[in-house]
């Protein structure tokens, strides 16, 4: 081919739309093939073919992916309630929601793995990944659950599987209604998930704020609202627990 066509090739191909399509990504990577043979053709030309062949490859990534997920969530059917929580109620633990989960995402060719953080609290960041290259992630964050008679480990590794089931919940998009462990809201009778770890960030705010003794501070806030722990605090009283964490700031 000579250069003028070469040229005019590479012209054609720069001009097309940036439409995620398989044909369109080869097509670009045969003519910086043919370009990177020719040594007429200026290299930051084909650096510049070279960064729209990502883009085009990016965008088939990721909407390959919203595909996947999309037919995921459509497909997946609702957990089995396999465990007890508190107050005696069935809820699907992190084991029921991966055996319904993941023959269904390996087939569309996704997979998820999960990454750990643990300061003073835990955060769990579930990434999600599809084979087509793109991944997408969200997290969590929670204090240990020292309820009951849990010893330090227990209690780090009962608020792991806690934010794992989580965040895969929220990576798919699935519904996690009437998922009980003492943690959720089933029936709306207890605070949710995401408002119980608004208050834990909150109770950590005041604390620091006040430079009080968290543990001390968590025993008297559960003691004015007549709940063993956060998780079981009566939806209907949020409000007013929001209003008392935020009362010691002023007591202070």
């Amino acid at each position: 081919m000579s250069q003028a066509m070469e040229i005019r090739s590479a012209q054609s191909v720069e001009e097309m739309p940036l439409a995620p399509a398989a044909s369109e990504s080869a097509a670009i990577l045969s003519v910086i093939e043919r370009m990177a043979m020719n040594p007429q053709i200026d290299p930051d030309r084909i650096e510049r073919f070279i960064v729209l062949k990502e883009r085009v490859d990016a965008a088939a990534a990721k909407k390959a992916f919203d595909a996947a997920v999309a037919k995921a969530k459509a497909t997946i059917p609702p957990a089995e309630k396999n465990a007890t929580g508190h107050n005696s109620k069935r809820y699907a633990d992190f084991s029921a929601y991966a055996k319904v989960v993941d023959p269904i995402i390996s087939e569309l060719g996704l997979s998820y793995r999960f990454r750990t953080v643990q300061t003073d609290r835990i955060t769990v960041t579930c990434v999600l990944t599809h084979e087509g290259g793109h991944a997408e992630e969200n997290s969590l964050s929670g204090p240990a659950d020292t309820s009951g008679s849990k010893n330090a480990i227990q209690a780090i590794g009962s608020t792991l599987t806690y934010l794992q089931r989580y965040t895969l919940v929220q990576a798919l998009g699935l519904a996690a209604a009437g998922d009980d462990d003492g943690h959720s809201a089933a029936g709306g009778d207890v605070v949710t998930s995401a408002q119980a770890l608004d208050l834990n960030d909150l109770i950590d705010t005041v604390v620091e704020e006040i430079k009080g003794n968290r543990p001390a501070f968590l025993r008297s806030f559960l003691k004015f609202m007549k709940a063993e722990r956060i998780e079981e605090i009566p939806a209907k009283d949020y409000q007013k627990a929001v209003t008392a964490i935020n009362a010691s700031r002023v007591s202070q």
